[in-house]
């Protein structure tokens, strides 16, 4: 018996599941995919936003304004990659001052620090290559870039260091209120909860309905993207953004932390696993972005990819305890800015529960992590580093100089990577500019051999997409 089950591993499921770790509480994560964080929260902008788009008096803007604060904290003692490097919302005409204007205003009552608005000259001071037909920006310093996938996996892999428990590839098929507790039937059998918080993104409204009377309905939005080659970084310097539209925020120019330069994305309604890449969104990403950025040179694409939003048609966020079914929480119908508000809406999911739960503090709370990046060490720790484990002398990934000890050690953390694309996700092994068309066999060498698993039998991603089916001759000698 658990005291809380969480439902959904994305980034708003695995903040829940580390804030919820501070406490000497029994919670348990159950995710349907191979890995957490392998849906919304892979595939999205990967900006931590700083609040001036919701509307004022929100549960959208608070968290949005808090969550911002919270993840800078974060990315700090959970070593996650994380620079503020401030947005611009980019206004060509007096239509688009009186949107900026709006959005100034907006920012000042949800508490954005420092938003203000900047004329031609000093945004051309910021941004010298922003389209020439700029006349204004609003500015706002607090936005950041973040790995968004790294935001979710270091708050589980802290979680369960700290006693918390992950299952994987584990779908659920009912939930049952029997006395004080929920029974939740999936795939890998029952298991049962005082508590249960519905984090499952585009599957939260089918969950909700196993419990309580349909109130939202989610229709999927896609987001289509260019990934740019590093050799594009330094385009821009911030987020640039184009005036918002019904449609969302824009189609967005800016930074990686890891160097690249993304643009995207379009918007369009999708089934909820269709992730395909089409000639007509990926030409309204690039006329987006020839709008604000004109010399952005898409032709250096390294990758174009699509992420899946949880839209319910709401100016808000749902937030909170069932009204009919007590014991069961949601955090539904969570769209941008849902990367940023995820802490601190765990921060609040976490107090409506110990108002109900006795908990004490976890003695064995996990707050800090440190990971060892070889890329970005200095020749004298990197000379140390190799001394103490001979593995991180190796380098497997050239593009993104991944080390073989950096592998392995991802192989070994409390949530081990399952898949190709996990281990990516984890170290960045495959996200430079061949794509892992150089390191993935010697990826597939390493897991087989630490996991203890055949190569046949590590898929690309999820389960199926299977990368080597056999040998193709035999081994010299046989």
């Amino acid at each position: 018996m658990e005291d809380i089950i969480i439902i959904g591993g994305g980034v708003c499921g695995c903040s829940l599941l580390y804030e919820l770790s501070q406490y000497d509480l029994k919670t348990l994560l159950i995710e349907k995919k191979s890995d957490i964080g392998a849906g919304t929260t892979k595939a999205n902008s990967a900006i931590a936003h700083a609040g001036y788009d919701p509307e004022p008096n929100t549960k959208m803007a608070k968290y949005n304004v808090d969550g911002n604060k919270m993840i800078e904290i974060l990315c700090a003692n959970l070593d996650i990659a994380y620079k503020k490097i401030g947005s611009l919302v980019i206004g060509f005409d007096d239509t688009d001052r009186k949107s900026i204007e709006k959005l100034l205003d907006k920012g000042k009552k949800n508490g954005v620090p420092d938003i203000r608005i900047v004329e031609k000259d000093e945004l051309f001071k910021m941004e010298p290559n922003i389209s020439k037909d700029a006349v204004c920006a609003l500015y706002a310093p607090s936005a950041g870039i973040i790995s968004p996938w790294e935001l979710a996996s270091a708050q589980a892999e802290c979680a369960v260091e700290g006693g918390a428990k992950i299952e994987l590839e584990t779908e659920v098929l009912s939930i049952k209120k029997e006395k004080d507790f929920w029974t939740v039937q999936t795939n890998q059998g029952d298991f049962k909860a005082k508590y249960i918080v519905n984090a499952a993104g585009v599957n939260s409204d089918s969950i909700s309905q196993m419990v309580e009377p349909q109130f939202f309905n989610i229709t999927p939005k896609s987001g289509e993207y260019f990934l740019l080659d590093t050799t594009e970084n330094g385009i821009v310097n911030k987020v640039i953004f184009p005036c918002p539209s019904a449609l969302g925020k824009g189609i967005l120019v800016s930074p990686t932390v890891h160097g690249n330069i993304i643009v995207g994305p379009d918007s369009k309604t999708v089934e909820k696993d269709d992730t395909e890449c089409t000639i007509k969104g990926l030409q309204t990403v690039r006329q987006g972005a020839l709008r604000t950025v004109p010399s952005i040179n898409l032709r250096a694409s390294i990758r174009n990819f699509a992420g899946i939003r949880a839209d319910a048609g709401l100016e808000d966020f749902i937030v909170g305890e069932s009204k009919t079914a007590e014991g069961f929480f949601n955090i539904a119908a969570i769209k941008s800015p849902g990367l940023t508000s995820a802490p601190a809406i765990a921060k609040d999911i976490a107090q409506m529960l110990l108002a109900k739960i006795d908990a004490k503090p976890n003695p064995n709370f996990v707050s800090k992590r440190k990971i060892k990046r070889f890329k970005y060490m200095s020749g004298a720790e990197r000379a140390q580093t190799i001394k103490e484990n001979p593995h991180y002398g190796t380098i497997v990934c050239r593009c993104e100089t991944v080390t073989e000890g950096e592998i392995i050690d991802a192989l070994h953390r409390p949530v081990p990577p399952r898949s190709l694309d996990a281990v990516k996700r984890r170290v960045t092994a495959g996200m430079g500019r061949c794509q892992g068309g150089f390191c993935a066999p010697r990826v597939l060498e390493i897991m087989s051999r630490e996991l203890k698993i055949k190569q046949t039998d590590i898929p690309l991603d999820e389960k199926g997409a299977y990368i080597v089916t056999g040998r193709t001759k035999k081994e010299s000698g046989g």
